[in-house]
């Protein structure tokens, strides 16, 4: 019999804010496809069944995406339990959309099971909500992994630039000066509150504030690294230290 693959959100970091129900059918797994991004906690509390790193550092794949899925439908196609761990959740930035359509076409049956999303709750941790009845009634998220200086971008940063509320940003450190330059050149204010949120919810949490005409050197002088969650909008100016 074909098996059943799980894909599974962590949330943020650490084992309070996981799912029961991921908890629940990662005792269940017979093998876990683990990201990095669900931290030491949550890694080292994984059951004794067979686990595979297909994690991604900064570039450095140690699976590439294909392999990935290639892996969950081998796994499957075994009459294996297969849970896939990500950080957060699957659905934002997560890929968990490509690999259920992999799952998919390979007649695999597949359950979601939603994490608390960094995007969210990283800022959250630090006092900063990404909507307030004074500040922002919106807000928008966006992968950072884009180079806005490319011909053609999926971002419409002119658009980005002119909408009021809050832009939460994941996966943008390495590409931060381009997504600055980006918005002011496209006409957002130069004085708008930025924060960085390094490592969100562990014990080495650290939080760079700054606005976004000198948030990226401000970040080059501290050292910034991912993985960390970028907010820009006038929320931040809630956060205190």
């Amino acid at each position: 019999m074909t098996g059943k693959v799980y894909l599974v959100g962590s949330g943020p970091g650490g084992l309070g804010l996981m799912t029961y129900r991921a908890r629940e059918v990662i005792e269940m797994a017979d093998v876990i496809l683990y990201d990095q991004l669900p931290g030491d906690d949550v890694l080292s509390s994984l059951p004794d069944v067979e686990k595979v790193d297909v994690g991604k550092f900064g570039g450095k794949h140690t699976k590439e995406q294909d392999e990935i899925e290639l892996l969950m439908v081998k796994y499957a196609k075994d009459g294996k339990t297969v849970v896939r761990l990500k950080g957060g959740d699957p659905f934002l930035f997560g890929r968990g959309g490509e690999e259920m359509e992999t799952l998919h076409e390979h007649g695999i049956e597949v359950e979601m099971v939603p994490g608390v999303t960094s995007a969210i709750a990283v800022p959250e941790c630090v006092g900063i909500p990404v909507t307030h009845r004074k500040f922002a009634s919106q807000v928008t998220f966006l992968t950072g992994h884009e180079d806005p200086t490319k011909e053609e971008s999926a971002v419409n940063w002119k658009w980005l630039a002119d909408s009021p509320g809050t832009i939460v940003i994941l996966m943008g450190v390495k590409n931060l000066p381009n997504i600055t330059k980006a918005l002011i050149d496209n006409g957002m204010d130069d004085k708008k509150p930025v924060a960085i949120i390094e490592r969100g919810m562990r014990p080495d949490q650290r939080v760079t504030t700054g606005i976004l005409s000198d948030i990226s050197d401000k970040a080059k002088q501290v050292g910034v690294k991912p993985p960390a969650i970028i907010v820009i909008g006038e929320v931040v100016s809630l956060y205190r230290e």
